[in-house]
């Protein structure tokens, strides 16, 4: 039996009947469980919440939405002017999750989550629609794997199940896991692709302390329990970075694993990754000053940041860190005389240099001025 099988008759069977093992506790928000039924809730399983980094508005993709409930809960948050999609391949799981979204959608006042059938690392073929064609165009003999093939990519190409830079936040909740080794350079490629430059992705999932052995990964009982297939804890970030990711954040640990077997440590993480370092570099004489509090720090394109000092950075460098989750540990400098982007020179991103103040304020910068009010709002006017 392959992974993959082993995996969908566990969760097809677990969508008729809950199974524990399948899940750790996880505290959701209660009010957002009101409105969702029984039903999906008792039929769902994962690790983690990944719908709290979910905000109003966006665009939500969930990986492995199983019977529904972080879609239930991300189409809260989103509200009627975001829009929330869920991708599994489990037949059993989508029937509840379908059968269940009018429901929802009734009980909140907005129709904004559809369920849709596909693998998590092939997010370019919509099943259900290769399931139709197959139908019409029933095939035989031995092409018909080549023909079928020949038809999955027309699909791929012209009606993509997720287009590319569509979705503002992909989040999955312990399903990366259950993804065969092979693909799961794929699966982080597809979840980049779908993403929009400056969206995020938002991961609850299990890993290990240690590498999990050979046997233990031959074990199909131990991979659909999400055990076997858990990516070390340095290993799953790194796929992050290997992806094209920046700002990677572990922004959840469990302290105590999940489950303990022969001596490996299993617990549920939480990672968020930002897509939107690619494009130019840009020269337009900005400078940033990373606060602390350690001595310096290397960022994900090699830039190695001391405390205190001016760095110059590229324009595309400098907007990155004003924004999450870098800016709370910079201060940032504009220069004097501001440099139009459209004639703005190249910029040298392979190298860390010192910005020399004279480039922001200016050459012939040789003001005198007074001294300013104190920020701290001292009642006697003094500074000291």
């Amino acid at each position: 039996m392959t992974t993959e099988t082993s995996v969908r008759e566990r969760y097809a069977n677990a969508a008729h009947r809950a199974e524990a093992a399948l899940c750790c506790p996880v505290d959701y928000d209660p009010k957002y469980l009101k409105v969702i039924p029984a039903e999906v809730i008792e039929r769902d399983y994962g690790c983690g919440d990944p719908s709290r980094w979910v905000r109003a508005g966006e665009t939500v993709l969930d990986l492995g939405s199983g019977t529904g409930k972080i879609c239930f809960i991300a189409s809260q948050v989103v509200g009627a002017g975001g829009k929330v999609i869920g991708v599994d391949m489990t037949d059993e799981m989508l029937d509840v999750a379908r059968r269940n979204a009018p429901v929802v959608a009734k009980r909140i006042g907005h129709d904004n989550v559809e369920f849709r059938k596909g693998r998590i690392q092939d997010l370019a073929l919509n099943l259900d629609l290769l399931n139709a064609r197959l139908k019409t165009q029933p095939l035989a003999g031995a092409n018909a794997w080549l023909e079928a093939e020949k038809i999955a990519e027309q699909l791929r190409r012209e009606q993509p199940l997720v287009a590319d830079n569509a979705i503002d936040v992909v989040v999955s909740n312990c399903v990366l896991n259950l993804v065969d080794p092979a693909s799961k350079g794929k699966l982080f490629q597809e979840i980049f692709r779908v993403l929009c430059l400056g969206g995020r992705a938002v991961i609850s999932d299990i890993v290990s302390d240690e590498a999990v052995p050979e046997a233990m990964q031959r074990d199909a009982e131990l991979w659909s329990g999400c055990i076997s297939g858990a990516l070390t804890e340095t290993e799953f970030l790194a796929a992050f970075e290997r992806a094209g990711f920046y700002g990677i954040e572990l922004v959840k640990r469990d302290a105590q694993p999940w489950r303990t077997v022969n001596g490996i440590e299993f617990r549920s993480v939480t990672i968020q990754a930002f897509k939107g370092k690619q494009g130019e570099c840009r020269e337009r004489n900005q400078a940033v000053i990373y606060k602390g509090p350690f001595k310096e720090v290397l960022d994900d394109d090699g830039h190695r940041l001391q405390r205190g000092v001016r760095h110059a950075v590229c324009d595309k460098t400098f907007s990155l860190y004003a924004k999450a989750p870098y800016r709370n540990h910079f201060e940032f400098v504009e220069p004097l005389t501001p440099i139009p982007l459209e004639s703005a020179k190249p910029f040298d991103c392979r190298r860390t240099a010192r910005r020399d103040p004279r480039e922001t304020k200016g050459q012939e910068y040789h003001a005198t001025t007074e001294a300013s009010v104190c920020c701290d709002g001292g009642s006697g006017g003094n500074c000291c």
